[in-house]
């Protein structure tokens, strides 16, 4: 069991040349890197290309969009996004309230 309330938060400023601030609980070991994260009102995440692992993020709360090789997604509470090794995403907080998700990078 991974209890997120017992992780130490961080703030990374400007994370892949991103806006704002990027908080994140991580849990981290050889298989697997396990975050809670949240972008506050426009803040984002730049874009990035996954050439080791993949990613895949749960919505928890707020809007948010992921453009994935140049599509857009528009990512709300209950959504799921998906990152394939070998594509480039970049993930934007667009809504009012902030953006709190889970993602999952499997090392492979």
């Amino acid at each position: 069991m991974i209890d997120f309330n017992k992780l130490e938060e961080k703030v990374i400023n400007s994370f892949y040349d991103g806006n704002g601030d990027f908080f994140v609980k991580m849990f981290v070991d050889d298989k697997n890197k396990i975050m809670k994260g949240c972008l506050k009102e426009g803040a984002s995440i730049g874009l990035h290309t996954h050439e080791t692992s993949s990613e895949i993020i749960f919505i928890i709360s707020g809007t948010g969009k992921q453009i994935i090789d140049g599509q857009e997604e528009i990512l709300k509470a209950g959504d799921c996004h998906y990152c394939k090794k070998g594509q480039s995403h970049t993930f934007i907080n667009i809504g009012n309230e902030d953006l709190v998700f889970y993602a999952v990078v499997p090392q492979q």
